[in-house]
């Protein structure tokens, strides 16, 4: 009996945290919709009817195509560079016995801590110099760089540590170098960490406002969030306008998270067991 209270107060437990985490999506998908006076006469009530003349007005507002285009070339250019570098960075500092690669790993995780956002004058000022403002180069160099590294460098050389030395080893004896040996050896076994590396950096760079807010000035080269932004009225906003947006900027999102979900937790629970 006691058993079954405690399963029945955790589950009335998660069944809570649903709801309140379910509420506010259940709220943004219906509003996209309704008619504003529908929205204003019952917030939480179903539409009388499927209406998608909202997502026809947001697709022209937001230019969706051209801003889809601009999130999909940072967003991949910038994942592939931190899958290179991390990979590479990771490596080296795992097999080395160097002091100067763990102090440089330890400066690594100090970029876990200290925000980026400490460093935007700055950064503002080096991307300026180098002539990369109002560029999508500058956007995925500072995404790279200055945000994501030291996070996929922390998750690569948890799962590099599990992979046998003896394999590189082996490879050593055939006549492999080190960077051939990393490539063809060491590179195909991280396939576990590589997706969970993906998968993290493609929500945080897609999700990412403030950077293209700084660097990228014409319209022509603004990404969803910044579509999304310039339709929020000054004074007011119409929700049954706005919200249809905010669904169009993380729907590819979505859709990429869903076929890659089950690489998440394998990645990660793999590198978490050392041998």
């Amino acid at each position: 009996m006691k058993k079954r209270l405690t399963n029945g107060f955790y589950r009335l437990g998660f069944i809570l945290i649903s709801v309140v985490v379910g509420l506010p999506l259940y709220y943004l998908v219906v509003t996209t919709f309704k008619t504003p006076e529908e929205a204003a006469l019952s917030p939480l009530g179903l539409p009388s009817s499927l209406n998608f003349t909202n997502y026809q007005r947001a697709l022209e507002a937001m230019n969706y195509g051209n801003a889809l285009k601009n999130n999909l070339i940072i967003t991949v250019s910038a994942v592939i560079l931190l899958v290179v570098f991390a990979s590479m960075a990771a490596y080296v500092i795992s097999r080395s016995q160097s002091k100067l690669f763990k102090t440089m790993y330890n400066i690594f995780l100090v970029g876990l801590i200290i925000p980026f956002q400490i460093a935007i004058v700055p950064l503002y000022q080096i991307i300026s110099g180098l002539n990369l403002m109002n560029t999508h180069l500058g956007v995925i160099l500072v995404s790279v760089f200055c945000i994501n590294l030291p996070l996929s460098i922390f998750l690569l050389r948890g799962f590099i540590s599990t992979v046998p030395v003896e394999l590189e080893e082996a490879a050593f004896l055939d006549g492999c170098g080190t960077f051939k040996t990393f490539w063809l050896i060491i590179f195909p076994l991280l396939k576990p960490i590589i997706s969970t590396v993906v998968i993290l950096n493609a929500l945080a760079i897609w999700n990412d406002f403030l950077t293209p807010l700084l660097f990228l000035q014409s319209p022509d080269k603004a990404v969803l969030l910044q579509e999304v932004y310039k339709n929020v009225g000054p004074f007011s906003t119409n929700w049954t306008s706005f919200f249809p947006m905010l669904v169009l900027s993380v729907l590819p999102l979505v859709v990429f998270y869903i076929i890659m979900q089950k690489r998440v937790i394998e990645g990660v629970v793999a590198g978490s067991v050392k041998g």
